[in-house]
Order: C-alpha cells, then sequence, then structure tokens
C-alpha cells in the first residue's frame, strides 16, 4: 500500500493543526503566528527542489495528494478533508512563491465557519483568486445530485439503482467530482441537466475525457477511484451490484489515454497493483481487461496483445447462459494472477514476441482489397508508409488513405505526415487530409478529440481560426468553449478582429467570454472599444468591458469611474483594484459618497479606505476619524469604535498618513493604550511596516 512521504505527512498535519488554531483563538493571538509560519516552513521545505505546486485533492473524509489517499480514519487529516469539503473545496493548489501574509490570509478565511460567513470559499474562487494568487481553490459546485433511488415512493431499486449506502455515496462523490464547473471560471455553473443522466457511467466519463488536464482535478478522481476499488473488494448485495455496474460501464466509457493517466498518478506500482487486484473483483472481465491494458502503459510494461484478445472474446463466451457479468471465475482469475505476479519489463522472449507480431499483423487476402474495391495487398499505413518513404503517390495509395480514413485512422496519417523525412515527402498526405476537409470532420463530431484538433490546428495555423470559433460557439456547456478558446489564443493578435466581430451577436454569457478572450491579446482589433458593452444588462460583461478599457491609459479614468458608479459588487471590485494604483479625484468623492450611504460590502468599504487615503487633506482625516472615534456620554471624552475591518483599516491610514498631526496624535495614542489587542496590534504592525519603507 503506498503511503505519503514524510515531508508530504508532516505538511497535512501541520496544515491541519494550524486551521484548528485559527477556530480556536482570536486572530491576534500569538499562537496563530507561530502556527502559520510551521506551515510556511513546511511548504517552503517541499518547494526546496523542481516542484512548482502542489496539488490537493478533497473528498468527504480524507485527501489526495500526489495520487496518494490519506486514512480516512485519521482523526486529524479527515477534519481538514471536511472543513475544506464544507467550504465546497474540491480541490486546492499551493504555487510557487507564495508569501507567508498570503498563506496566512487564505488560512485565517478557510478557518470561518463557511454557515458564518457571506460565501463559502468554493463559490467564491474568482475573488479569493485575486486576494491571493498563489493559492487557487477549485470549487465543488455541482450540488443538484440527488440519490436517484430514494424519490419517497418506497418502491425497491430498479437494475440501474443503487440502495443508499457507502457505495452509493462513493459513486455520487466521483460523479460530483467529475462533473464540477469550470474551474477557470468559477462564476460560470455548468447548465443544468437531469440528475438521473448526470449520475449515468457515460456522462461521468465524458466529463472526466473532456476536462482540461489539471493535477488537482485528477487528484480528486484518482482518490474516489482508489475507495471504490477497496469498496469492491468486500462489498455485496444489491448496492455493491449497482457500483459494480456502474464502474463497469465507466472503464469502458473512458478514453485509453484518460484511463492511463489515472492510472499514473495512481500512486507507486505497489497501490497501483492493489487497485487492480481490488477492481478486478468487482467488476466485469471487460473493464478488467481494459484497466490491465491502461496499466501496463502507466507501469512501461508489455503484456501480449493476443493474450488480451483471447481473453476478451472468453468474456464474451460465459460458461453457463447467464449475463455477462457473470464470466467464467477462471477468467477473472487469469487476470489477477496476471497483475499479481508483473515483474519483468517484456515477459515475452523476443523470439516469440517477433512472432506474434508477426502474426497479428498478417492480413488475409480479403483484407487486401480497400473499400473502394482497389487491391492494396497490404495493410493500408504500409501502403502509405511506403509511399512517403519512396515519394511515389497513385490511386492504391489514394485508396489506402480513404480506408484510413473512413475508419476512424486519421490521427495515423497525420502521424505519417509529422514523421516524414521531410515537408516535401509527407505534402500529398497532408493535401488528402485537407482537401477531404477532416478538420471540419472531426469538430462536426459530438465527441471532439480535443488532442487531435490541436494537432492540426498547429500545422493550419491561423486559417483554422474561424472554423475554430465557430466550433467553440456550437457547445452550451462553458467548459467546452473554453478549450476551444485556449487554441484560439495561440493564434496571436490577428486574430482578434474575428473574435470582435462574433460578440454583439452572442449571449451575454459568450460576450462576457469573447470579451474576456480578447483582454488574453496583447493588442486589440483596430476600431473596437470596449465603452459599447459598459452599459450592457449583465454585470460581468460591464466588468470585461471596464477591464479592457483599463488597458489604454487615455480611457483609464473613464473606466474607473464607470466601474465605481455600477450596481454590481463585482464591477466595483474591478475599479477598486484599478484606483488602489491611481484614482482620479472624482473617483475618491465617489467612493467616500457611496461608503458613507452604505452601498458597498465591507471588504469594498475595505478597499475604498484605502484609496481615499490617497488625499491626505484635513477633510481627510476628519472622515477617517468618523469610523475609529466616537464621543462618550461620560464624561464627555473621545473613545474608540468597536473594531470592525473598516475601523481597523482608516486607523491604519491615519497612522501611515498622520502620525504627527495634533488632532490625530490623541487619537493614535488611544489605539495604543485600547483593551482591544487587534487595535494594537494594527498599530503596531503599521508603525513598523512604515519604519521599514522609510528605512529602505
Amino acid at each position: 500500500m503506498a503511503t505519503l512521504s514524510r515531508d508530504l505527512s508532516d505538511f497535512l498535519i501541520e496544515l491541519s493543526i494550524t486551521m484548528n488554531k485559527h477556530a480556536i483563538y482570536p486572530s491576534s493571538h500569538p499562537l496563530l503566528d507561530v502556527a502559520v509560519d510551521g506551515v510556511s516552513n513546511r511548504l517552503a521545505v517541499l518547494f526546496v527542489e523542481s516542484r512548482e505546486s502542489l496539488s490537493i485533492g478533497v473528498a468527504r473524509r480524507q485527501l489526495i495528494i500526489e495520487g496518494v489517499a490519506t486514512d480516512p480514519e485519521n482523526p486529524v487529516l479527515k477534519e481538514l478533508a471536511q472543513r475544506l469539503h464544507q467550504h465546497r473545496v474540491g480541490a486546492l493548489k499551493f504555487v510557487r512563491g507564495i508569501s507567508r501574509d498570503e498563506l496566512a490570509q487564505a488560512l485565517a478565511a478557510l478557518a470561518i465557519d463557511p454557515i458564518r460567513s457571506e460565501k463559502p470559499i468554493g463559490l467564491d474562487a474568482e475573488r479569493v483568486g485575486v486576494l491571493w494568487p498563489h493559492v487557487r481553490f477549485f470549487p465543488l459546485t455541482y450540488d443538484r445530485l440527488q440519490l436517484i433511488e430514494d424519490d419517497g415512493s418506497g418502491e425497491p431499486a430498479g437494475a440501474d439503482q443503487m440502495a443508499s449506502s457507502r457505495a452509493t455515496q462513493l459513486w455520487i462523490g466521483l460523479a460530483r467530482a467529475a462533473l464540477v464547473s469550470d474551474t477557470s471560471n468559477p462564476s460560470s455553473p455548468r447548465e443544468e441537466q437531469d440528475d438521473d443522466a448526470s449520475l449515468e457511467p457515460a456522462t461521468v466519463a465524458r466529463a472526466i475525457d473532456e476536462h482540461q488536464r489539471e493535477e488537482a482535478y485528477d487528484q480528486v478522481i484518482v482518490g474516489y477511484l482508489l475507495q471504490i476499488g477497496d469498496e469492491l473488494k468486500t462489498a455485496e448485495g444489491a448496492e455493491a451490484a449497482g457500483l459494480q455496474r456502474r464502474v463497469s460501464r465507466l472503464v469502458g466509457s473512458l478514453k485509453e489515454s484518460t484511463l492511463e493517466k489515472l492510472l499514473e498518478m495512481g500512486g507507486d506500482k505497489a497501490q497501483r497493483r492493489k487497485f487492480l487486484l481490488d477492481a478486478s473483483q468487482g467488476i466485469t472481465v471487460e473493464a478488467v481487461v481494459d484497466l490491465v491494458k491502461a496499466a501496463s502503459a502507466a507501469e512501461g510494461q508489455t503484456v501480449s496483445h493476443s493474450m488480451l484478445r483471447m481473453l476478451s472474446k472468453l468474456a464474451h463466451h460465459p460458461s453457463s447462459g447467464g449475463p455477462r457479468t457473470k464470466a467464467d471465475p477462471n477468467v477473472r482469475d487469469v487476470m489477477r494472477r496476471l497483475v499479481d505476479d508483473w515483474s519483468l519489463d517484456d515477459p515475452n522472449p523476443e523470439t516469440y514476441r517477433k512472432a506474434l507480431e508477426s502474426m497479428s499483423s498478417t492480413r488475409g487476402l480479403a483484407e487486401s482489397i480497400s473499400s473502394d474495391g482497389i487491391a492494396t495487398e497490404c495493410e493500408p499505413e504500409r501502403m502509405v508508409q511506403i509511399a512517403i518513404e519512396v515519394g511515389a503517390m497513385g490511386p492504391q495509395v489514394r485508396a489506402a488513405m480513404v480506408d484510413l480514413s473512413r475508419s476512424g485512422r486519421v490521427e495515423l496519417l497525420l502521424d505519417l505526415v509529422e514523421k516524414a523525412p521531410s515537408a516535401d515527402a509527407g505534402a500529398p498526405v497532408w493535401d488528402f487530409l485537407i482537401g477531404e476537409r477532416i478538420l471540419e470532420s472531426l469538430l462536426d463530431q459530438p465527441r471532439i478529440d480535443i488532442p487531435l484538433v490541436t494537432r492540426f490546428v498547429q500545422r493550419l495555423g491561423a486559417p483554422a481560426a474561424p472554423m475554430i470559433l465557430s466550433a467553440a460557439l456550437a457547445f452550451d456547456d462553458a467548459k467546452a468553449r473554453a478549450q476551444f478558446y485556449d487554441l484560439f489564443q495561440s493564434f496571436g493578435d490577428e486574430v482578434g478582429l474575428a473574435v470582435a466581430q462574433r460578440i454583439p451577436d452572442a449571449t451575454p454569457i459568450v460576450q462576457r467570454e469573447l470579451l474576456a478572450l480578447l483582454g488574453r491579446l496583447t493588442t486589440l482589433p483596430p476600431g473596437f472599444s470596449g465603452h459599447d458593452y459598459l452599459g450592457h444588462a449583465e454585470p460581468l460583461v460591464r466588468r470585461e468591458a471596464v477591464r479592457l478599457l483599463l488597458r489604454d491609459a487615455a480611457a483609464r479614468g473613464e473606466a474607473i469611474m464607470r466601474a465605481l458608479e455600477d450596481s454590481d459588487d463585482r464591477v466595483v471590485f474591478a475599479g477598486l483594484t484599478a484606483a488602489l494604483e491611481k484614482c482620479p479625484p472624482p473617483g475618491i468623492d465617489l467612493i467616500k459618497h457611496r461608503i458613507d450611504r452604505g452601498e458597498l460590502d465591507s471588504q469594498l468599504r475595505t478597499m475604498g479606505i484605502r484609496i481615499v487615503a490617497q488625499q491626505r487633506t484635513s477633510e481627510t482625516l476628519s472622515w477617517f476619524l468618523g469610523f475609529v472615534v466616537t464621543e462618550a456620554h461620560w464624561p464627555r471624552r473621545q473613545k474608540l469604535r468597536a473594531s470592525t475591518p473598516e475601523m481597523l483599516a482608516a486607523l491604519s491610514m491615519i497612522a501611515i498618513g498622520w502620525p504627527d498631526d495634533p488632532v490625530a496624535s490623541p487619537i493614535l495614542k488611544l489605539a495604543e493604550q485600547s483593551k482591544d489587542a487587534e487595535v494594537r496590534a494594527k498599530i503596531t504592525r503599521t508603525r513598523a511596516a512604515t519604519s521599514r519603507k522609510a528605512g529602505s
């Protein structure tokens, strides 16, 4: 059984203990500083070598890190997993370069009970991504999944249903993780779909296949697969049978490359082998064969293809007349012993291997006739390969290429083009692929092979841009569109005009995505301006328009003002973020006015107070004092207000901008003598930071 390294185990324990301390002690307690330092030091050790990031998958009762699932009975790590799960976090990722203060703020936010917070961290990933760019939270937002059998009717579960049990919980956990909203865009939830369809293995497999490969996402999927494998080993009854059927169909529906990638992440050889042995006791033989094929590629092993074909045939011919899931146990036992005794890099003697390859590649005479009726006398791929090598094309070669294309093997033709000895040698095959409009046909498929499309696009370049953009806009799923946007961006700034022309007629959610795509370009297309979308009814469209205008120095002031006037907090946040660098004077007056009227939430008010400090006038000082002090009824003297984020922010600005002012000095002295430790700590930190800045 694979176990965590000592460094990773110590880091997770330290992280869990620190989260507990944040929940117990007030934010100014010195023990918290010590605890955060401990986590920071552990993280620094993990980033010493070539590791650029550290991803942690989150299940309900355990964590998954570097393909290894933690013990669900470990009380410390179980509590950490539950806390993250309550915050709707499916995975989190620490990136090299994280500062101690950034880590401290993120841990403090996670320690807050999500019930008492405005929004769980996982559902607020876009905003916190701006605050803490080196800590990424991946949301777990697909919460419409229900126990489809528990409909209250009292009817027994059907053949494809599972009773409410650990088996059901594991499957629903896997489905929820697979169908998680696009992590790169947490504000855009997945389109709602039928709950029954959401739990179907084919739907789950398609979601895993089509997901942009992100290590944190894969960690969660691997963790659930490891738990399911362990459950399949011992589970019995109707609910176990339901899980077996679903997992078998899931494995059969996954692409071979996806299955291989997941098994590669499933820990070391020992843990991978244990998973295969556990799973082989509870899924169909066809699914076991698929797992062994993927595992052989993941471990660099060689399994006789003839043997696998033979076992696959045996799986379809059970000894009794029962269903295929009841195939002869001897077949499954052969698979178990094959994996259990896996030790040689190539178990076949060299001469035997060559003989097998020769026999498996020999085709019958009937197969030597192409689909066009032209005799090819050898396999189509060999015919094309020979033609490339000798530089000779003709009807037989074209018939072979047509044969490969119609049988869905265009990837092989592209391989031959890319591996040709010269560009001229591979040109006839490439011209065939273009003439047959292979890229267009790939984009018309209900399930698009993104890696293959990417290879075509990289060879075609910018001329493929209109096709890619049209294909993207044909999808209702934001995650599917995002994959095409990434391809589109690779063409460079010259495709900006094509994007701008599609924006006016698009739906609001697509308009926002296209504006964001323009924002990734180095220069905007000629004649395009974000002004046209500042008054859009959709707030997220207005926010993207503001971001585009902020790139233009001449329009920056207007963009900030329009954002500060907006009724949506997300647009206002974009304006405040830009104004932190430099805010036009009318903008400062507008911020004060909106804060005084209570139109902004606590975080935006705090940001606004820092921006107002850019005007160091007596009027500004008087406005700040209104947040910090009030007048006691008896005796009539000034006293500090209760500490709030706004009060502390205003106090900090007074200490920075007016440290020796005769009006401010008594207030700062009151803060130094306050009974509130948070107020005293704020003054101390502000003055220390000011001294360091003055010294540098």
